[in-house]
């Protein structure tokens, strides 16, 4: 059910739907903003996910070790600010990512799939799909970013970037412009899985929230306890290809732009299953829930109540 048609479902003020290009913008800056809280979760997952790659467990060293220990350990290598690293890239893939997706799903639902069995899926996976190919670059950049570490505390391949534009600088003049879209064939189901569980479970659940009559109406409560809801959908399904999507991004190439542990998401998978155990494919799982769910229920919270005001000003103004 779509948002603005679930709220007059239930009873609650009519708000009209908001054109897709405000739904860019809205679903950008909501987004960008719940990035600013949730980026240190982002480096913490991101060294977990690196950490022993491609060896069996107990066989290296653990420098990384839960969370709230990885979070000291992250703070005294690379210093309090140590945790925002790689923030204006993640900011620059939340604007650039999200605003695709917002939009896209927006379209989708002006024209009615949204309505039909399994619309919510399919428009929330092919958004999903088409943000994470605007957003690659920067988020190939900002998972570089984050692994840089000190020598006693590295994880991963080390790429030694110094700055959002000298890592574009970098890799343009080493691989040429497609060496920017390094890891994309990881990032698409990334987030064509994460991007349908949002948004089909969100808006769903917040209508079941606001059926069962517990918090009035039209409050913001029903969109935090639906995006809550929505959170717990969105980890479970995305944690696996977040993983492999970490390791494509950030391994080695060579000068042909070819990556030097992995040929893709299968072959990633599956040395991840062989060399690791299925369980690394849910490595820093926590984090990863810390991050996403904090960083979903903030995202569709702010998503929601600023298209509550746009809505109701495009409605007073007609």
């Amino acid at each position: 059910m779509h948002l603005a048609q679930a709220q007059k479902a239930t009873g609650a003020e009519a708000v009209e739907t908001v054109p897709p290009a405000v739904d860019l913008v809205l679903g950008a800056s909501a987004c960008c903003l719940a990035c600013v809280f949730t980026n240190p979760l982002e480096v913490v997952k991101t060294r977990l996910q690196l950490q022993g790659e491609l060896q069996a467990r107990g066989t290296y060293p653990q420098p990384y070790r839960g969370f709230m220990a990885s979070v000291t350990a992250v703070a005294r290598a690379d210093g309090l600010w140590g945790l925002q690293k790689g923030l204006a890239a993640g900011l620059l893939y939340q604007g650039l990512m999200n605003g695709v997706r917002f939009y896209c799903y927006s379209l989708a639902c002006q024209a009615g799939l949204t309505q039909q069995p399994g619309g919510t899926v399919v428009a929330g996976a092919v958004a999903g799909a088409l943000g994470a190919f605007v957003g690659s670059p920067a988020y190939l950049i900002k998972t570089q970013l984050q692994a840089q570490t000190v020598a006693a505390m590295a994880v991963g391949h080390q790429h030694n970037h110094q700055t959002v534009l000298g890592a574009l600088e970098t890799i343009w003049r080493q691989q040429g412009l497609l060496g920017l879209w390094q890891g994309v064939g990881g990032a698409v189901p990334r987030v064509m899985v994460g991007s349908a569980a949002q948004l089909a479970t969100f808006t769903s659940a917040k209508a079941w929230v606001q059926k069962q009559q517990w918090l009035p109406e039209d409050s913001w409560l029903v969109a935090l306890a639906g995006g809550m809801i929505s959170s717990i959908a969105v980890v479970v399904a995305m944690t696996p290809f977040d993983v492999v999507s970490t390791r494509l991004y950030n391994q080695p190439v060579d000068r042909a732009g070819r990556g030097q542990l992995y040929g893709g998401l299968t072959d990633c998978m599956v040395k991840i299953w062989r060399q690791e155990g299925p369980l690394a494919l849910y490595k820093g799982l926590g984090p990863a829930y810390l991050r996403l769910g904090p960083h979903t229920i903030l995202s569709m919270l702010f998503w929601d109540e600023l298209r509550k005001l746009a809505g109701r000003a495009q409605h007073q103004g007609t």
